[in-house]
């Protein structure tokens, strides 16, 4: 099966670049995710941890 699909790849010209470009996809996606986090307040991050324990009426409490 992959010997089939392996022939039909190798006809198409310019395909070569599909892998790299998945990769800087893949790559710059992450990088970004990973800033995202690492920039991300710690307050919030608190209030977020806490809001599983947290009933509704102290949420609209604190909302206002």
């Amino acid at each position: 099966m992959l010997k089939f699909i392996k022939q039909n790849m190798d006809t198409i010209s310019g395909i070569e670049i599909y892998p790299i470009i998945s990769l800087l996809i893949f790559f710059l996606f992450f990088v970004a995710l990973y800033t995202w986090t690492y920039t991300y307040k710690k307050e919030k991050i608190t209030e977020m941890s806490h809001l599983p324990f947290e009933d509704e009426n102290e949420i609209d409490n604190l909302k206002k």
